[in-house]
């Protein structure tokens, strides 16, 4: 029997996630010879992202992909992937998500929020843009108004920085960026193109304090209502998917960078001393999540897997 899936998706179409939702829908195509159609709604569309999660885990949407940080107010121990300097580059991510931690993050997903995390968008490191200066160290950040997410990971973040960030939703960022509410905000190469946020950002930090990830979700209700059958469909149309965000983010960032800078008249600023304040200063606040995200062994664990040191006690 035909079907038609409503998609949400956070981010305007030519971003990770519609990239991601598209190569989704053409899997889930080929494997039901057609008879599962996935319409895609991008640009929030279909409410904010938060709002997708409970509208998959009610059964009122099909599949959602968003933002990882958007997860984790329903599903806190996804917040060990969203620690600042966790993650370094787009390898560390496609270790973890793929492996092991991945599949216990997922499994926290289902029973927490009600949603199962069938893929994942790989978009790079979350880089900082301004509209006013160049930011080289965190002091630089003095007088600017940066926008967040609404995560208490992030916004922490920013407080060790020495800054009081904006948290707002992702639907008014461009909004406050054009009016001067607020002169930034943090987000990969891929998405600052998207969004076009050259319109109204000039200066581009090259830092890496978190790396977007974005899961694909679909209500565990939903899941589970589908013949085995089909629900092998969406597990291998999501992996399907997964390796295609991985190689596109590869593939596509260098140009989109070179872009932003040569057509779109944006300014690369490099951080100081290989972004050592950054990292020194935001990394002391892991101690207060260890709680929130399952204990501080499930840091260690993520960092093991990583090959680096065990996180400080506190």
């Amino acid at each position: 029997m035909a079907a038609t899936w409503k998609m949400a998706i956070g981010d305007a179409a030519g971003g990770t996630q519609y990239e991601l939702g598209e190569k989704f829908a053409e899997e889930m195509g080929k494997r039901t010879d057609g008879k599962v159609k996935i319409n895609l709604f991008p640009n929030g569309q279909l409410g904010s992202e938060q709002d997708t999660i409970n509208n998959a885990s009610m059964g009122m949407l099909d599949l959602s992909i968003l933002a990882i940080n958007n997860i984790t107010p329903f599903s806190p121990s996804v917040g060990v992937l969203t620690l600042p300097y966790v993650i370094h580059n787009a390898e560390d991510a496609k270790l973890l998500t793929q492996g092991a931690v991945g599949k216990e993050l997922a499994q926290n997903t289902i029973r927490d929020a009600g949603v199962r995390i069938v893929g994942w968008a790989y978009s790079g490191c979350r880089r900082l843009t301004n509209s006013v200066k160049p930011v080289a160290s965190p002091k630089d950040l003095e007088g600017l108004v940066i926008r967040v997410p609404k995560n208490e990971i992030m916004i922490a973040s920013y407080q060790a920085w020495g800054v009081n960030p904006n948290p707002l939703a992702w639907s008014e960022t461009f909004t406050a960026l054009q009016q001067g509410v607020v002169h930034g905000q943090d987000n990969p190469y891929i998405t600052i193109d998207a969004m076009k946020f050259y319109e109204v950002q000039k200066y581009v930090t090259d830092s890496c304090y978190v790396f977007s990830l974005e899961p694909l979700i679909m209500g565990e209700g939903a899941f589970q209502s589908l013949s085995s059958d089909m629900q092998t469909a969406v597990i291998e149309a999501g992996a399907a998917a997964t390796e295609h965000s991985y190689n596109y983010l590869l593939a596509s960032e260098e140009g989109i960078k070179k872009s932003l800078v040569e057509e779109h008249g944006m300014t690369i600023v490099q951080p100081a001393n290989d972004e050592s304040e950054w990292i020194a200063q935001a990394s002391t606040i892991w101690p207060k999540f260890y709680k929130s995200i399952g204990g501080k062994d499930k840091l260690d664990n993520v960092l093991g897997v990583l090959g680096r040191e065990p996180a400080p006690e506190k």
